[in-house]
């Protein structure tokens, strides 16, 4: 054999040796990825995907067609039994770091919540296939923009920065010029009496208060308002302030409140809490609407009672929450909650319903008018030992105060139905026997209630009143004082503040004007001499009323 070939066939045989060598290098490789996944899944099984596709995995089921959103609430227990109360604790550590009235952007969807309920397959439906063929929307966090909607134009609102101190900005809202216009033609729509009116300018041209007004969509008039928010508002900070005497800002503050009071009654309480939160947030020191009256029964309904009382042991020393009656009976309940729980030691669960009947029963002392009502609405008969007793009797709401029978109405009328269990009247009724006891023996702290109750809630603030009026609770709004029932208000700005600041004004018309909107469906073609002469002399400018006189004698 030649040297050339004998350096062919060496030069061969050592590209395969290469070859091979990189070949089980390779495998060796692989073989490595594969046992360090399998350790990385090993390891990382607390992962709410992995933990899924394992799972499923293992029962034979094909993880291809699997949803995850499907099937989270057995997800979400096994990750609970799986971690165990170590995560739990570390959850709630991480959550007492944060403000309480802190917002979350995901749960102020109320997808959110509903797919948790009932599994993201029955509430999105057939929204996946049709994804591709949707067109693209501005992305808010509030809503999402339906289909159903007319396009979304600049409706002319937008929202301007005022005062940046001390960590807090100060917005508003502001109308350009023909938002203002719109806004004069719905007043004048509103002067008419006639509902047709606001049907004709929202074909055309509509403003958020038509929204609230003919009560079209909460939604939509918030997605209006996300669209003009300024670049750095933010809904989660807890820093953006905006003020309620501005008649820009209360359109968002009542189409909120609205929207939560709609999502409460469709069964997300979780996601009316946090809308509940961020109203709240908007002005802490003022509280126009007064959130801290409904705060307590949606903390109630979504089981947040740690929230709860959180915010009333943060806010008992400046804002004296014990003197509500809804803060005084819903934090002695929600420990009595907490002392129900089966992962709690059994030192832990006898402070925690010592500490519930203490409140409890304080609650009754403050507030004795409440008892009777309340188990009236929870169809409850009283013993007649507790009926017949002089403190418990129908003197004890007689004699309250004008604004605590207000409170003591509103939190009744609303929160009734947390009462409605077997656990909760035995537990109710062994404390109004110690409240009796204690009222027997004359104990002192009942003549330091009495003497409260006769200094303060003489005349409860206006936002109190406007509360009630926006929530529509029956026994509350029987209790409201004359001079709120008495004089005239709109559906749409309810007890505005007596210190508006107008940025503009509404030019002077007469009611003739806003007449004209009727001739868009009724068509005249010609009236009377007569009639003519009666309607100038009704609604017209004076010197067509004179001369209705003149031709009229």
């Amino acid at each position: 054999m030649s040297s050339r070939a004998l350096r062919r066939l060496k030069g061969e045989q050592r590209a395969q040796a290469a070859l091979n060598t990189l070949k089980l290098t390779d495998e060796d490789e692989e073989e490595q990825m594969k046992s360090d996944k399998t350790a990385h899944k090993q390891k990382n099984t607390s992962n709410i995907f992995e933990l899924v596709m394992s799972g499923m995995c293992d029962q034979g089921r094909r993880c291809d067609d699997l949803s995850v959103g499907d099937d989270i609430d057995a997800l979400l227990e096994t990750l609970e039994k799986k971690k165990g109360p170590s995560y739990q604790s570390a959850n709630n550590s991480a959550s007492e770091h944060r403000p309480v009235l802190y917002v979350e952007h995901r749960n102020l969807n109320p997808e959110t919540e509903l797919k948790r309920y009932f599994g993201a397959r029955a509430v999105l439906g057939d929204q996946r296939s049709k994804q591709r063929q949707r067109q693209f929307h501005r992305c808010t966090w509030m809503t999402v923009f339906k289909e159903t909607w007319p396009r979304f134009s600049r409706p002319g609102i937008s929202m301007s920065l005022v005062e940046s101190k001390d960590g807090i900005q100060r917005f508003t809202f502001e109308h350009n010029r023909d938002y203002q216009q719109v806004q004069f033609k719905f007043l004048d729509a509103v002067e008419s009496m006639d509902p047709n009116n606001f049907v004709v300018i929202l074909l055309l041209e509509y403003t958020v208060q038509h929204l609230f007004v003919l009560f079209v969509s909460a939604e939509r008039a918030l997605y209006s308002f996300e669209c003009a928010f300024h670049p750095v508002f933010s809904l989660t900070s807890g820093t953006c302030r905006l003020d309620y005497c501005r008649p820009e800002n209360r359109a968002f503050y009542l189409v909120l409140f609205k929207h939560m009071i709609f999502l409460e009654k469709r069964g997300c309480p979780r996601t009316a809490l946090e809308y509940c939160k961020l109203i709240l947030s908007l002005d802490p020191d003022n509280d126009p609407l007064c959130m801290l009256l409904i705060f307590d029964f949606l903390c109630l309904r979504c089981r947040e009672y740690t929230t709860l009382i959180r915010l009333y042991e943060e806010w008992e020393v400046h804002r004296n929450l014990s003197q509500l009656p809804n803060f005084s009976f819903s934090v002695a309940l929600s420990y009595y909650h907490l002392s129900q729980q089966e992962d709690i030691s059994p030192v832990e669960n006898q402070q925690l319903k010592q500490k519930s009947n203490v409140l409890l029963q304080n609650a009754l002392i403050m507030f004795p008018g409440a008892l009777m009502p309340l188990l009236d609405l929870c169809t409850v008969q009283p013993d007649a030992v507790v009926s017949s007793h002089a403190f418990f009797g129908p003197s004890s709401q007689i004699g309250q105060p004008p604004a605590l029978s207000e409170l003591v109405s509103l939190y009744v009328g609303r929160c009734h139905s947390l009462w409605k269990e077997a656990g909760l009247m035995l537990w109710l009724e062994e404390n109004v026997r110690k409240v009796l006891k204690r009222v027997d023996s004359h104990d002192p702290y009942l003549e330091d209630c009495q003497n409260k109750r006769k200094q303060r809630y003489q005349s409860a603030p206006r936002n109190i009143h406007r509360h009630v009026l926006m929530s529509e609770i029956k026994e509350a709004t029987a209790t409201l004082p004359l001079e709120v029932t008495t004089q005239p208000g709109m559906g749409f700005d309810p007890l505005p503040p007596l210190d508006s600041i107008v940025s503009y004004i509404r030019p002077e018309r007469y009611y003739l004007n806003a007449l004209k909107f009727s001739t868009l469906f009724k068509n005249l073609k010609r009236q009377s001499d007569d009639h003519a002469s009666i309607s100038s002399l009704l609604y017209g400018t004076p010197c067509l009323r004179e001369r209705a006189l003149s031709s009229n004698q």
